[in-house]
């Protein structure tokens, strides 16, 4: 019988203020700490239903606390030592090629989609080629198998960066190896990415909250809103729901107004879709509402969305009404309301409501700047219909004001024709940067 590769778990030792550093402005150090620690365990677990020989190389402590982990009493500890993360792969990988194993599979501990099967499907890949990946969504790679060390995979990388993966199969194909890809997963690193718990359905209850029936989380995605939330939140608040504002760099203190109001806040990066899963992760709602910081809803909305989704839709947005006279803003709210009605297919500044747990088992927003809630709408459609609420939520006006009625309907519907003809998120926004720095130039 042939013999399986030799597993070789590459962490760092629980310890707060130590690890998950990008996840402590959302947990806290303890918070952070007891995350990595869940996800240690769980990584821990798939290691020994696979049953292969493991050993687990760790920093951050001098020796490895057994009597803290049962799940690896009976893997070798192993120290990683000095040096950058290559410097330690190529130790480690050296030492488990220099046993009798039949190649090496080596692992981290921040990917909770990761199981026995996956560890399986890089063996059986050995069989066939020189290397095994298992592609990480931000740009790394959570898994790399390997028959026999390649000193050369592990240098000159810039290790923590999106270029990771692509860096790695360029080395791959400059030495002539064979590789086999897995299906991607997901690495959970940032605010964002807590989302990826609570789809992989794992318990982390010291971590992530449980959801408590009839609350209603409402996340509000900010970025230089300290004027508007204190119009936008109280009214929430008095209502009794939870108010989670996810803040993507803002320099005007909104984070700070958010404190003092009584929110939960979140610092994230500067993308709406990153902004709006931070919150929907951290959600102790049944039910679920994403608010636009300068949007006003309905007095009766706390009991108009159980009743709009009471019917059987998967999801559901309040009607539009734009705070400011004109026909050309009211024909813009009359064909909102339009499109939302009869395509199923409303916007962000609707107010978008569903139940917590569908948020979190369909897998939240793309990670997008801008159509996110477009994207999330098409892909909810085939769960369920989506419903409009009888009641309308009072957005303002700025954003037509500032660039014009039909200049900023131009440049929406030219956005979408782009992202209809393919054009990437990313680039999208850049050109709706541009045209928006165009009119405000033209405007001065």
């Amino acid at each position: 019988m042939r013999r399986p590769p030799r597993l070789l778990v590459m962490t760092r030792i629980p310890e707060a203020g130590r690890v998950k550093t990008r996840l402590i402005p959302a947990l806290g150090p303890e918070g952070a700490s007891r995350l990595h620690e869940a996800l240690l365990r769980h990584t821990l677990r798939q290691a020994l239903d696979v049953g292969w020989a493991t050993e687990i190389w760790f920093t951050g402590a001098e020796t490895f606390p057994r009597d803290a982990f049962p799940e690896a009493a009976t893997f070798l500890p192993q120290s990683q030592g000095t040096g950058d993360l290559g410097d330690r792969l190529i130790r480690a990988v050296a030492s488990a090629c220099a046993t009798d194993a039949n190649g090496v599979v080596v692992i981290g501990t921040d990917c909770p989609g990761l199981t026995a099967g996956t560890l399986r499907q890089a063996a059986e890949g050995l069989l066939t080629h020189e290397v095994v990946l298992g592609p990480a969504e931000d740009g790394g790679y959570y898994l790399i198998a390997l028959r026999q060390p390649q000193p050369a995979l592990f240098t000159n990388i810039e290790w923590g960066t999106e270029r990771v993966l692509a860096h790695t199969l360029e080395k791959c194909r400059g030495l002539g190896l064979g590789v086999q890809q897995l299906a991607p997963l997901a690495d959970v690193d940032e605010p964002e990415d807590l989302l990826v718990c609570r789809r992989e359905r794992l318990a982390f209850p010291t971590v992530l909250p449980e959801l408590q029936p009839g609350l209603l989380s409402v996340v509000i995605p900010v970025k230089n809103e300290a004027r508007t939330l204190p119009l936008t939140v109280p009214p929430l608040l008095q209502a009794g729901c939870e108010v989670i504002v996810a803040d993507g760099g803002s320099d005007d203190g909104t984070a700070q107004v958010a404190h003092e109001l009584g929110c939960r806040v979140v610092l994230t990066r500067p993308v709406r879709g990153r902004q709006l899963n931070a919150g929907g992760a951290l959600a102790r709602g049944e039910w679920l509402l994403f608010l636009h910081a300068d949007t006003r809803l309905p007095t009766s909305f706390r009991t108009d969305i159980p009743e709009t989704l009471a019917g059987g839709a998967i999801m559901g947005a309040f009607r539009l009404r734009i705070d400011a006279p004109g026909w050309g803003l009211r024909g813009v709210a009359w064909g909102a309301n339009l499109r939302s009605h009869w395509l199923q297919c409303p916007y962000g500044d609707q107010g978008l409501f569903l139940r917590t747990e569908a948020f979190h088992r369909l897998g939240g927003f793309r990670p997008w700047p801008l159509l996110e809630d477009l994207e999330f709408c098409q892909r909810m459609k085939r769960h369920g219909p989506i419903a409009l609420a009888p009641t309308a939520v009072h957005t303002s006006a700025r954003r037509w004001q500032h660039l014009g009625v039909g200049r900023t309907t131009l440049i929406n519907q030219l956005v979408l024709l782009r992202y209809w003809w393919g054009e990437t998120p990313g680039s999208l926004a850049e050109f709706y940067r541009r045209q928006k720095g165009t009119v405000s130039a033209r405007s001065r």
